[in-house]
């Protein structure tokens, strides 16, 4: 086995950029909901998320996307894909064996990604929904990924979330 090359840092200004911006495909956390609050766990269904059309559109959230499903309450964490809940309703229920892992009540977070050329990820929108304690879309956040020289001009350690009334 070959041994690796390793450089001795000595300052921050000697660590160089790992980025490499070339047709290699990553993926992309393309559209978010924030902090939904699941309203229903069904055991009893086939599978899946089921969400309201208008949370998924305010994030670009097409049905049948496959996405990561994440539990504030206890780090749970799965993939499934979206299937549209009523709209208007704030419909967001865990189906099948995810029921297992989510409760009504808790506070989730729905990502959904798409595998983009390394390349053309500068620039790209990401979006957040915000919703309130009714599912109700209240904000959208959108972020530009930033260039490779721009990394660490928008950090946002420490930056809590406040609740959208």
């Amino acid at each position: 086995m070959s041994q690796p090359s390793i450089r001795k840092i000595g300052s921050a200004d000697q660590i160089p950029s790992g980025y490499s911006l070339d047709a290699a495909r990553r993926p992309f956390m393309y559209g978010k909901i924030h902090r939904v609050t699941v309203t229903e766990a069904r055991v009893d269904y086939i599978g899946s998320i089921t969400v309201d059309p208008l949370m998924l559109r305010a994030a670009g959230i097409l049905p049948y996307t496959r996405v990561d499903v994440v539990n504030v309450a206890n780090g749970n964490r799965l993939q499934t894909y979206v299937i549209e809940g009523r709209e208007g309703a704030g419909d967001c229920c865990l189906n099948g064996a995810a029921a297992h892992l989510f409760a009504a009540g808790d506070l989730a977070i729905i990502m959904a990604y798409e595998d983009v050329a390394a390349a053309e990820l500068p620039g790209r929108k990401s979006l957040a929904v915000m919703v309130d304690s009714k599912n109700q879309v209240r904000e959208i956040w959108t972020y530009d990924t930033p260039t490779p020289e721009t990394v660490g001009d928008s950090c946002r350690h420490g930056q809590a979330y406040a609740q959208i009334a």
